[in-house]
């Protein structure tokens, strides 16, 4: 038994179609995971960008607390000299 070669040609041409439908579906995906990418990119160069600014805002502002302090020796110093006085007054007003 044979098979007619027209039936063979036009199972090839539905085949031929099946596979090119395939591709372009392939090719379709393809092209929105490409675009998908370079937006990641994109918003990645940005968020790394805003990111570089925010910490060089963050240490300019450290860095003027750091002059502005107050010197922890300094504090306690003032402390205790007013503690000292606070108790000499108490005791000479007795």
């Amino acid at each position: 038994m044979t098979v007619p070669e027209a039936s063979v040609a036009v199972e090839l041409e539905r085949l031929r179609g099946t596979v090119a439908t395939g591709f372009a579906r392939v090719e379709g995906s393809l092209s929105v995971l490409v675009e998908r990418s370079d937006r990641a990119e994109r918003d990645l160069a940005q968020l790394r960008q805003d990111t570089e600014k925010e910490v060089g805002e963050l240490r300019a502002d450290v860095e003027a607390l750091k002059r502005n302090r107050w010197p922890a020796a300094a504090v306690g110093m003032l402390t205790g000299a007013i503690g000292a006085a606070t108790g000499v007054l108490a005791l000479l007003t007795r």
